[in-house]
């Protein structure tokens, strides 16, 4: 059976399978359906790599309730996962708006079709917006941390345990420090990064002038409580100090293991990139249904395809929030 061309004079479509199209579908929905299984694949394999490392990790995973508390304009509150569940609810609920937009191309109602495709593009926008100001939080950091020479995270609390941050305690001392920048010959050296705020010495001077605050590690009890260890245990560790931590990159972070930031950053900002090159995609479609591209074509298949993408990004997030967020 060879396949057939389509012409000037010919509107059959190119398969190589006959007259039959393969479940009903066009061209142009199997090639994107291709595209969401191979996709599909892929973030499986993240996710099941982020799944055996966090299970090879278990005792020094970071607890998601800590780690995800800001909420926009609402500083110094703790909000865990407040924020993280209203970005998922504006996603899912553009996929609505989404489905109501490919409804309306059934129909053939371009102003529905255009209001839809709007609403949903706001929605992505929003939650690209929501990815990017979490980041910030997470890079930033809120409370710091200290690690030793042998990598283990030490946090700090009061004696009911909550946390302290290191503005709280740590004391200044008149050491002179200095930035390493490539102007200095310094493009080589480890560890050439921005100063944290605090030295090692300044946080052990305020630890000692501080004796009702204690340390925690990043090791859990089997209540899934982080340890926290006495006062002489605390010293101890100190002791061992090596870096100050503020914040998350993709060398250590001050909420527990390392992985966890590594994990972070590339699966979520993986996503994230897959929602923007959604709302890319979703700009281009809504100004050719103003134009009365599809209109004119009779045919809003544009819509649907690009509707099946954003449901894919968007149950892929479901997975994503799952892991991350809530297990």
């Amino acid at each position: 059976m060879g396949a057939t061309v389509t012409t000037a004079n010919n509107d059959e479509k190119t398969w190589g399978g006959g007259h039959n199209e393969p479940l009903g579908a066009s061209y142009g929905k199997m090639m994107m359906w291709f595209f969401i299984v191979s996709d599909a694949l892929t973030f499986s394999g993240f996710l099941g790599a982020y799944g055996f490392s966090r299970f090879k990790f278990i005792e020094t995973w970071p607890l998601a309730d800590e780690v995800f508390t800001h909420f926009p304009f609402m500083h110094g509150v703790a909000a865990p996962m407040y924020y993280v569940a209203l970005m998922t609810f504006i996603l899912i609920f553009s996929s609505v708006t989404m489905v109501l937009a490919v409804d309306a191309g059934h129909q053939l109602k371009k102003t529905k079709v255009a209001i839809y495709m709007f609403l949903t593009i706001i929605g992505g926008l929003i939650f690209v917006g929501s990815q990017a100001w979490e980041w910030k939080n997470f890079i930033k950091g809120e409370y710091g941390a200290v690690e030793t020479v042998g990598g283990s995270l030490l946090q700090f609390v009061d004696k009911d345990g909550k946390r302290v941050a290191l503005a709280d305690f740590a004391v200044k001392l008149p050491e002179q420090r200095e930035a390493l920048t490539r102007s200095k010959s310094t493009w080589f050296m480890e560890d050439a990064q921005s100063l944290p705020t605090y030295t090692v010495a300044e946080v052990q001077a305020g630890f000692k002038a501080h004796p009702e605050i204690l340390i925690r590690t990043e090791k859990l009890t089997d209540k899934k409580k982080k340890t926290v260890l006495s006062r002489e245990e605390s010293e101890k560790h100190l002791a061992s100090a090596k870096y100050v931590v503020e914040g998350a990159n993709l060398i250590r972070n001050e909420y527990g293991n390392k992985l966890f930031a590594d994990f972070f950053f590339f699966i979520t900002g993986f996503h994230g990139f897959h929602v923007f090159s959604g709302v890319i995609i979703n700009i281009i479609i809504f100004f050719n249904v103003l134009l009365g591209t599809y209109e004119k074509r009779r045919s809003y298949e544009m819509v649907e395809k690009v509707g099946l993408y954003w449901h894919f990004v968007d149950l892929v997030w479901v997975f994503v929030f799952t892991v991350f967020y809530l297990v």
